[in-house]
């Protein structure tokens, strides 16, 4: 055991030696946590004693958590610690669920609606309203739902604490999207965290059951926390208080998915006996890269615990800034640069990346590199279990498994063609809803032969032709072994003669081979019993990491968004578009919280490199089909001139032979506000600073984005007024100067 400690760092071996009771470890960067992670597994089961199978271990990735396993088949030996319960939130809580959803009235084969499906669905919400989702954007409406979810706000409670009249539509479409959800007996990914939630909360002796079995609880990525998975966590540890935290407050980049950065801050606050250990150890970068990073981050926010990574890789190149005339130039510069670090063999393709706030950006990119024949993959293709066939072939599957699974049978009602057009499948769902039931048990309705249905002879045939199919998928669902059942599938409906149909015979034959990739992946499942194998298969299928998956071993430039890019790292990384309104973005601007957000994913951006960072930004940016001049991002004005090569001005555009006297990019301290922000005439003025607090506790107020307030706190804050305001959906901390609250008298 002495050996598989002396691989560890001094901070790593405290981490993974800490004495029993709740540990967080502040993990910068680079410095080795997913090693701490798996080690200190692995002295649970080696050195103490710990049975595996009471051990619980979380990640936010599929791609982590087989990580993990692989790492721990190395250290321990294979099977060692088979019983060991590893996976995401969602998958951890999907398999949970399959045993004890019983106990809130659900059905164990309940279906897991991925992204679409949950659109799909939601569109039908809308139209059962006769609503336009040109005024009412679907997406829109299913993001205010899924963030009332991950706060646990149920329909009824939103409802109620929201009072404008975008909330009250979102408050209806919540509820009869909960209830079409429940009619399918499905769930969403949010209904997984809140469902294993009420679970715990209505049913303490279940709860009890699971704190029993799970007595080591280990977290990785506490930082990205949401409500609902912070409130899992401390129902699990409430009794052993063995709780394991690894993250970083400094790379919280997710608050658009409800993650609170305030989960790992305030860990001391929940947990006061917290033993708290940084590792500081840099393995990825050089020092020069580390250094101009912490720059960034430190300008920002106080944080309870201020890390200083550094590292024995070495100085390093100094970063590079460069200033392009337009985003093409921008883009140019870097097309350039790559192929000069390609053709000196200082990196291949694949170890080069360019990182971007928007996909947007990636247009200019992907021009220049076309133009010089750089091989390059998008970050963001279609995945493959998100391609038609591929959807459809898995939308019978699950009308195998379950035929009142309305949005699956919504999706294939008319796939492949069976005459059953557009209008007959809203007459089937307004004659669904006037029964008072699910569209499947409708279509019965409609086979045993009454006299109401509001269909012609012809359509009932084709409907009634249907359900029959349905009939035969169930009942071969629960009979057959997962390969059988998709051949049956594609035989019985004909699949690969409506492809022929539809598609040119080489997008034909692309679309076939899909679908056969998807009899191939099943195969991996026969060796389950027969009866799990379908229900196993669906479930992963839908659980597949969101992140999208690249191609590690081609050789090809990667371009790649910023919040994409966590937990990556390339030997030469391009940050493009380090200006206002890009990075930090627009939407951020009068949002102290956001705007912190925006530094973090700055600081995540640049800790993806290893050796090579060049910062860039444009002199002026086409956007709307307008060309303006463009300003700074501020968090450039926060790295000292002597960290950075300044930028050097292009030969291909003459009008910028003036600029870099007319306006203050790097840091200097002498000059610089103390808010860090660039000066530029370009950029519009706030309003005077405050010289006292204009808005004061309990009082009611508006914005312009956000709607009505309650005020929680304002105090002066670096010569603004920062106001604590609680919104309908979470507490914000406002910049009065720009926010421009309304105040709401009486």
């Amino acid at each position: 055991m002495s050996n598989f400690l002396q691989s560890l760092n001094p901070a790593q071996r405290r981490a993974v030696e800490a004495k029993s009771g709740p540990v967080l470890v502040l993990a910068g960067p680079g410095s080795g946590k997913t090693r701490v992670l798996t080690h200190r597994i692995a002295y649970l089961i080696e050195t103490l004693g710990v049975d595996p199978f009471n051990i619980l271990a979380v990640t936010f990735t599929n791609r982590a958590a087989r990580e993990l396993k692989e790492r721990l088949e190395v250290l321990l030996g294979a099977g060692r610690a088979h019983a060991l319960a590893v996976g995401t939130f969602h998958s951890l809580c999907a398999r949970f669920l399959r045993r004890d959803i019983v106990h809130l009235g659900r059905g164990r084969d309940f279906i897991i609606y991925d992204s679409d499906d949950q659109l799909r669905l939601i569109r039908r919400v809308l139209n059962e309203f006769k609503l336009d989702e040109k005024r009412h954007n679907p997406r829109t409406i299913l993001a205010r739902i899924s963030s009332a979810k991950n706060e646990l706000v149920s329909p009824a409670e939103f409802a109620r604490l929201n009072r404008d009249p975008l909330d009250e539509l979102v408050a209806r479409c919540y509820l009869r999207y909960q209830e079409l959800l429940r009619e399918a007996n499905a769930l969403d990914f949010d209904d997984l965290l809140v469902e294993m939630t009420h679970l715990f909360s209505q049913h303490p002796e279940l709860l009890e059951r699971y704190q029993d079995r799970f007595t080591h609880l280990l977290v990785d990525e506490y930082q990205d926390t949401n409500r609902a998975q912070y409130t899992l966590i401390r129902q699990l540890s409430a009794r052993q208080r063995d709780l394991f935290v690894v993250g970083d407050d400094d790379q919280s980049i997710y608050l658009f998915r409800g993650a609170d950065v305030r989960n790992i801050r305030q860990f001391e606050q929940d947990f006061p006996e917290a033993q708290v250990i940084l590792l500081e150890q840099n393995y990825r970068s050089t020092q020069s890269i580390l250094d101009t990073a912490q720059a960034v981050i430190n300008a920002g926010a106080k944080r309870p615990h201020h890390k200083r990574l550094w590292t024995e890789n070495g100085t390093g190149s100094q970063v590079s800034l460069h200033e392009g005339y337009d985003q093409d130039e921008e883009a140019s510069f870097v097309a350039d640069e790559i192929t000069r670090l390609i053709g000196t063999g200082e990196f291949p393709a694949h170890e080069c990346a360019v990182m971007y706030r928007t996909n947007a950006q990636s247009r200019a990119i992907e021009e220049a590199f076309v133009r010089r024949g750089l091989p390059y993959q998008i970050s963001g293709g279609t995945r493959f279990y998100e391609r038609k066939e591929v959807k459809d072939l898995l939308a019978y599957l699950r009308l195998a498994y379950n035929p009142f699974d309305s949005v699956s049978l919504l999706r294939v009602l008319n796939w492949p063609a069976r005459g059953i057009g557009e209008r007959t499948e809203q007459e089937l769902q307004r004659w669904a809803g006037e029964l008072g039931m699910p569209l499947f048990q409708a279509l019965r309705e409609l086979e045993g032969g009454t006299p109401h249905a509001p269909f012609t002879a012809r359509t009932s045939s084709a409907l009634i032709a249907f359900t029959q199919l349905l009939d035969e998928l169930s009942k071969s669902g629960h009979e057959l072994p997962l390969t059988t059942l998709l051949d049956r599938i594609t035989d019985r409906v004909a699949i690969r003669e409506a492809l022929k149909r539809e598609y040119d015979p080489l997008e034909a034959e692309d679309r076939w081979n899909n679908l056969l990739e998807l009899r191939n992946v099943a195969t991996n499942y026969l060796n389950l019993p027969l009866e799990a194998q379908l229900s196993t298969f669906l479930e992963e299928v839908t659980l597949v990491a969101d992140v999208d998956k690249l191609e590690q071993n081609s050789d090809k430039v990667t371009c790649i968004t910023l919040h994409q890019a966590k937990g990556l790292e390339y030997g030469a990384v391009f940050l493009v578009g380090l200006e206002e309104g890009l990075l930090p973005h627009s939407r951020s601007s009068d949002d102290r919280d956001q705007l912190e957000e925006e530094r973090r994913l700055l600081y995540v951006g640049m800790t993806r490199a290893r050796r090579r960072l060049y910062l860039c930004y444009a002199f002026k940016r086409t956007s709307f089909g307008r060309a303006n001049l463009s300003t700074p991002s501020r968090f450039l004005a926060d790295i000292p001139r002597g960290l950075v090569k300044p930028p050097v001005r292009r030969p291909t555009a003459p009008a910028q032979s003036s600029m870099f006297s007319s306006r203050s990019v790097l840091g200097d301290r002498r000059s610089s506000p103390s808010d860090g922000l660039p000066r530029s005439s370009s950029r519009p003025r706030a309003a005077p600073p405050p010289e006292a607090i204009s808005f004061f506790s309990g009082q009611r107020v508006r914005h312009a984005v956000f709607g009505e307030g309650l005020v929680i706190s304002s105090k002066l804050v670096d010569g603004d007024e920062e106001v604590t305001v609680r919104f309908a959906d979470r507490e914000r901390r406002l910049l009065a100067t720009f926010a421009r609250l309304e105040r709401i008298e009486g």
